[in-house]
């Protein structure tokens, strides 16, 4: 069965090949989607394993199709069976053959006519649905004419009404028109007095306009000084943030001083609390020291008290007893302090007699290294001050 794009093509776009047991039916799949080709679809199954869809215009004419298909693969089988009967017994059963295909043919042909005669029904059942269809609207359009002279009829009636207003309406256009004449006049006047007002707004719109343009010269201007004040207020504001920094900066200065100073205060103190003991030691020991220069110079008073008592013959003796007993100073040491260490000085019996002599005239740190390298104290010569503590 060949196949073309358009009936008028003399070139065939291909060609479909089956035989007695290929597959012909109706296609219950609506390929092309549209509702009107719903039963319009036939199938072909071909012995090369293809498939075709073929679409006809109308339910019936699909099932032609399929009964004339039906019919050929009926002849294709009777010639299969003739030439199959051919092929083995000669020419014996030739006639048979030949009945065969005859009744195939018959029976093709009385397919196809039925086939026929049930599309020719079915288009002559749809041919009386437009028939009726064709009635109905021609009655539609009657009733229509119908209504359409009542509404002739009743225009008519409303034209002579309307001819009797238009009489009427002619008189009072008349009167309107005199009306007019007078309101024209009015109008006339009004617009005199709306030109002479159209002036002076107009005058006044110019002197708007001036003031306007100076107002917006002005605006402009502030809005310049406006933009030089927002700029001098971010420098302001940056100046502020500046110093706010600085002071950040400097309070927390202060404060690490602070504690530095309060650190350094309080290792004063310890270092006054150690020196304080220290002169409690020295001063202990000074008055040891003291003791016992004096229980030493009691000694020496009494050998020298004795000693007179001696041979006075002898003049060197005598000399030396004269000259023993003249005090004998006694060198004793003080200690005193200042900030920087402790100074120890040489001072007399004199000054041992009156105790306000041996003031401490200042104390002086002594470093933490010499303490622990000797226990030798520095010796400082300076003059007493009479403004010191006493020891």
């Amino acid at each position: 069965m060949e196949y073309k794009v358009r009936r008028s093509d003399t070139t065939v776009r291909g060609i479909i090949v089956f035989d007695s047991t290929s597959t012909v039916t109706l296609s219950p799949t609506n390929f092309h989607g549209v509702p009107k080709y719903e039963g319009c679809c036939v199938y072909i199954g071909t012995p090369q394993k293809k498939e075709y869809f073929l679409c006809a215009e109308t339910p019936s004419a699909a099932r032609a199709w399929v009964s004339t298909l039906h019919a050929t693969q009926l002849v294709l089988q009777a010639h299969k069976q003739a030439v199959d009967s051919l092929g083995g017994n000669g020419s014996s059963k030739l006639g048979t053959v030949a009945t065969v295909v005859a009744v195939a043919n018959a029976t093709a042909i009385e397919a196809s006519k039925e086939e026929t005669l049930r599309v020719k029904d079915d288009e002559l059942h749809q041919l009386l649905q437009d028939i009726r269809a064709r009635d109905s609207t021609i009655r539609e359009i009657t009733d229509k004419l119908q209504e359409t002279a009542e509404a002739a009829e009743t225009a008519a009636s409303a034209a002579h009404a309307i001819d009797e207003a238009r009489r009427f309406l002619s008189s009072e256009l008349e009167c309107l028109k005199q009306d007019q004449e007078n309101q024209v006049e009015l109008s006339l006047l009004r617009l005199r007095e709306s030109e002479e007002k159209a002036k002076l707004l107009a005058e006044e719109r110019e002197h708007l306009l001036k003031e306007r343009d100076s107002a917006l010269q002005e605006a402009q201007m502030w809005r310049f000084e406006l933009g030089k004040a927002r700029g001098n207020a971010v420098i302001l504001e940056a100046a502020v943030v500046r110093a706010e920094e600085k002071a950040r900066v400097s309070a927390a200065d202060a404060d690490m001083r602070i504690k530095e100073a309060v650190s350094k205060l309080d290792s004063a103190a310890k270092e006054k609390q150690e020196l304080l003991a220290l002169v409690d030691a020295l001063q202990s020991q000074i008055q040891r020291q003291e003791a016992s220069t004096k229980l030493i110079c009691e000694e020496r008073s009494e050998l020298c008290s004795s000693s007179k008592h001696m041979d006075m013959d002898n003049d060197n003796v005598d000399k030396a007893c004269l000259s023993d007993t003249d005090l004998i100073p006694v060198a004793e040491n003080i200690v005193e302090l200042d900030d920087e260490g402790v100074d120890i000085r040489t001072i007399g019996d004199t000054e041992w007699e009156n105790p306000h002599s041996s003031e401490v005239s200042d104390v002086r740190e002594v470093s933490t290294e010499a303490e622990e390298n000797s226990l030798d104290i520095p010796v400082d010569s300076q003059p007493v001050a009479e403004d010191t503590f006493q020891g």
